[in-house]
């Protein structure tokens, strides 16, 4: 599995994310940095990520590795428990 990039960052109090924030975002707050996918900013949005993880395209197997190490680890951060050990569990 590739190392997790997934760094905490917070750039507004609020739960919702303008386009332009999303925009502004780096790519280290992303599930999927390359694809700029699944941003997780706050322990919602971490949840949605692992909702939606199936339903995102246009992204390798590579990059699913990267984006499940990067879930976790935002997981971890925000205190929240994943019972999935494998992003194939995703959906499952």
């Amino acid at each position: 599995m590739a190392k997790p990039t997934w760094k905490p960052f917070s750039p507004a109090p609020h739960g919702r994310l303008s386009t332009a924030e999303k925009n502004s975002l780096p790519a280290m707050a992303f599930a999927f940095p390359r694809a700029r996918k699944e941003p997780m900013t706050d322990a919602a949005h971490v949840r949605d990520a692992m909702a939606r993880f199936n339903q995102v395209g246009d992204v390798t197997d590579a990059e699913r590795d990267l984006a499940f190490g990067n879930l976790q680890k935002a997981a971890r951060h925000f205190d929240i428990q994943m019972k999935e050990t494998d992003w194939h569990q995703f959906g499952a």
